[in-house]
């Protein structure tokens, strides 16, 4: 929860309601759609709306307890983020989308998982 003016630092990546290892930086989307201008040869004639798909995307620390292929299998899982500004991200039905790749310097895995609903609690 924030206090004061702290906006950013600490998150928090859980999966079906079990913390995981989040390393730096996350990004997320609501999968609200993506509104693109239409311009005529006169004028801006307005906008059409694109459907997105609501996202969490970040990397997590590998370790022995953690099955890369149980990760990369994940489905129907609720993923939530909380961050340090006191909001908190909630993904429902939610997939693995990511390639799985796997970095041993840091024991990093770059982590997606996509849905079907998001909201900003």
């Amino acid at each position: 929860m924030a206090t004061g003016n702290r906006r950013a630092g600490v998150i928090y990546l859980k999966i079906d309601g079990a913390l995981q290892e989040a390393k730096g930086e996350f990004t997320y989307n609501l999968g609200l759609p993506k509104r693109e201008g239409i311009v005529g040869a006169d004028s801006v004639h307005g906008y059409k709306e694109t459907v997105q798909v609501p996202f969490i995307e970040g990397a997590i620390t590998d370790r022995a307890d953690l099955s890369l292929k149980s990760l990369q299998t994940l489905d129907g899982v609720t993923v939530t983020l909380e961050l340090n500004n006191g909001k908190t991200i909630v993904l429902r039905e939610a997939w693995y989308a990511g390639d799985g790749n796997v970095k041993t310097g840091e024991a990093e895995i770059a982590v997606r998982f996509e849905g079907r609903t998001a909201e900003e609690v």
